[in-house]
């Protein structure tokens, strides 16, 4: 017999398991611990756990769906950070049960809309996201480098770099106007993540640049004043991060962004062939 549960009406283990069994075939593998587990998808991702909705069969977990709510980008927002059900009742009323559970959960909680990311090449879900109502709208890309030589020639040696905490990131964010920036580079995501890094570039005591990067090399957050883009600092502040941290290679993923992308390129990151839409459905 089906039946479906908040996520925090049962044991963790549960919750775990229909991860662990949903994801046994997914195009990435997910083998984690239950304690990471826990801490990236109830911690840094946003996710809540009152949110959340599991399927039973019986009392074998089958399927998971993970929410959590924000006012993102000024509109609030539930988003599916996993969605996953057991390969043997894919094709069945379990991802679609799931589904309505989510989607009730945010309009009952005052949502304007829902928000996903999904692998470019998950065609099956894809397919079910856009029956149900999600449009794709943004694309998200992947890039990476090993290759540290671009980045540690022609610096800028007028600039003072430092080690801070995340206050200039937040005074930066005060600042910026419509700009589009994805779930898991937002000032909430690199307010949890355990090791994230703070730097911030200076001249004469004025702001020009900030970056937030964590202990493996994955940029979180890079900008730079508009003004004085062009002149080495995002380059500077990524070498410096490079050197201080004692990083093998530095990685990055963004939406739809010409800046950005025209920077990396200069710099010689490489695209990972793996990419994501950030799907959005309007309550």
């Amino acid at each position: 017999m089906l039946n479906y549960k908040r996520c925090s009406e049962v044991n963790i283990d549960s919750v775990f398991s229909a991860f662990k069994i949903s994801f046994s075939d997914y195009m990435i593998k997910m083998d984690i611990s239950k304690e990471i587990f826990i801490n990236r998808f109830f911690d840094t991702e946003g996710n809540s756990i009152e949110r959340s909705f599991i399927a039973f069969d019986s009392n074998n977990p089958i399927g998971i769906i993970l929410g959590g709510i924000k006012n993102y980008e000024g509109i609030p927002t539930m988003r599916c950070g996993s969605f996953a059900v057991h390969p043997s009742y894919r094709g069945t009323n379990v991802s679609i049960e799931l589904f309505k559970l989510h989607r009730n959960e945010a309009v009952r909680n005052g949502c304007k809309q829902l928000f996903l990311e999904v692998i470019k090449d998950n065609f099956r879900a894809i397919k079910f996201y856009e029956n149900v109502g999600y449009q794709k709208i943004y694309e998200l890309n992947y890039f990476y480098t090993q290759n540290m030589k671009p980045l540690i020639k022609n610096n800028n040696m007028q600039l003072e770099i430092k080690r801070k905490d995340i206050n200039d990131i937040k005074l930066v964010f005060k600042n910026l106007k419509d700009f589009h920036i994805n779930w898991q580079n937002d000032i909430d995501y690199m307010d949890k993540v355990g090791d994230a890094y703070f730097y911030s570039a200076y001249k004469q005591y004025s702001l020009l640049g900030v970056l937030c990067i964590d202990s493996n090399g994955k940029i979180i957050f890079l900008w730079v004043n508009k003004h004085y883009r062009c002149k080495s600092i995002g380059k500077t502040l990524l070498s410096s991060a490079y050197i201080d941290l004692n990083l093998s290679k530095l990685s990055i993923g963004f939406p739809n962004n010409n800046l950005m992308q025209g920077f990396i390129n200069h710099i010689g990151f490489v695209k990972n062939p793996i990419s994501q839409y950030e799907m959005y459905l309007t309550l």
